[in-house]
């Protein structure tokens, strides 16, 4: 039996699927297209971006760390 989970579920890939014919219908690059699907999904979810560049900062400190670029407090 299918769910209200089913319905957005196939409304979304039915709005990808027009999005992605769209963008091969106008020529816009396999690239591109990914980089507009991901910053539409970052501007629909309010922090994620700040959230996603705090986690690469904390990575990339804890990788110079490691390699004994930048000290420890």
């Amino acid at each position: 039996m299918p769910t209200p989970r089913d319905s957005w579920i196939r409304e979304l890939h039915a709005l990808l699927a027009r999005a992605a014919a769209m963008a091969v219908e106008h020529g816009v690059e396999n690239d591109a297209f990914l980089r507009g699907a991901f910053a539409a999904y970052l501007d629909a979810r309010p922090g994620l971006r700040e959230e996603l560049e705090h986690q690469q900062m904390v990575a990339e400190l804890a990788a110079l760390r490691e390699a004994g670029r930048v000290a420890s407090a």
